[in-house]
């Protein structure tokens, strides 16, 4: 009789609910000095725009001709865009959404092989047992601080400012405040006069990450950036382009400029600089192949065996824990939350 395979196989069946789960954010327009004033703020709305652009591509050889381009040129490439912008009498954009902070991290919500499921359980554990969630912690509180969820909309604000509060029972535990650009974007080091709050806030959602206790952000953030300037919601992405007028659809939630909440996701997983080209690039958004879109790369290339299935593969079914800076990666992956079973045959 033949003996029974029992060497520990990934399960085919294997996904991941995210534990940093963040709202939409509304976008609200208002005046710097009025900041603590929750009815001074109005909606800021979208409004189509007509354009008439110029030809500004690069062309083909054969596009080259002075008289094709001429003719182009007469030819008005013109657009039907939408816009948001500030009121002429409002200096500062708010922009306000809720960040529920679950624990559980690395416990499947699907997995079809049992054995597969407590390898990886006691896998996370062991990494709970020795380095707990603090890392991770500080570096979404960080990126809290820092506004980076902005996007767009932090480069060149004069002044930015972030409140945060941890809300029980619809009331606020605890509240703190950030000046925003007194934190980088490239590292994670904090300014020592906030120093005490930001590992303050870092302790709860180490806590939350940890599933010791509900824990539940009420995130706003004031970017003073100038009477009558345009602000930027999120961008939707028409697959239909062929019923849509315009080229540019921007998104809002019941008539309220808005961004994404997987835009928001990804500015406070922005914590990986533990991949290969960290010291140039600097921290990127934790994926499993470090996918950076803007620049068409993956940083963490499976050849190089720094992906998160190399890594996670290598700890789990081979027994060798990666060094501790590419396991707080794997963990990380793991709160981003996915779909990551074996692939099947091709």
């Amino acid at each position: 009789m033949a003996s029974k395979d029992t060497t520990l196989k990934t399960a085919s069946v294997l996904a991941f609910e995210r534990k940093l789960d963040p709202s939409d954010a509304l976008l609200f327009a208002g005046n710097w000095n009025q900041r603590d004033k929750s009815d001074a703020w109005a909606p800021v709305t979208l409004r189509e725009k007509s354009v008439r652009g110029t030809i500004s591509n690069r062309l083909k050889a054969k596009d080259q001709d002075p008289a094709k381009l001429d003719a182009a040129i007469e030819n008005p490439n013109l657009q039907t865009v939408d816009v948001a912008a500030l009121p002429a009498d409002s200096d500062t954009l708010k922009v306000s959404f809720t960040l529920r902070v679950l624990g559980g991290a690395g416990v499947p919500s699907a997995c079809n092989n049992a054995a597969y499921q407590a390898k990886l359980l006691g896998t996370v554990q062991s990494y709970v047992n020795a380095q707990g969630f603090g890392e991770l912690g500080r570096r979404y509180a960080h990126n809290l601080a820092n506004a980076r969820f902005l996007w767009r909309n932090r480069v060149g604000a004069e002044q930015v400012e972030v409140h945060v509060q941890h809300l029980s029972q619809g009331e606020a535990a605890a509240a703190w405040t950030f000046d925003g650009l007194e934190f980088p974007l490239r590292d994670f080091a904090a300014p020592a006069d906030a120093e005490k709050q930001l590992q303050a806030l870092a302790d709860v959602i180490t806590q939350g990450l940890a599933g010791k206790g509900h824990v539940l952000f009420q995130v706003t953030a004031f970017a003073r950036m100038g009477a009558g300037q345009e602000v930027y919601p999120s961008q939707e992405l028409i697959l239909d382009k062929g019923n849509s007028k315009k080229s540019k659809t921007l998104y809002d939630v019941q008539g309220v400029a808005a961004i994404h909440s997987q835009k928001l996701g990804n500015a406070l997983r922005t914590i990986d600089t533990w991949h290969p080209e960290a010291a140039q690039l600097g921290p990127i958004a934790v994926e499993p192949y470090g996918s950076v879109t803007t620049l068409g790369k993956a940083c963490r290339k499976p050849t190089e065996k720094q992906d998160f299935y190399n890594l996670l593969d290598g700890w789990l079914l081979k027994d060798k824990a990666p060094p501790v800076e590419q396991q707080h990666f794997v963990i990380a992956t793991l709160v981003r939350g996915g779909v990551f079973g074996e692939a099947g045959k091709d």
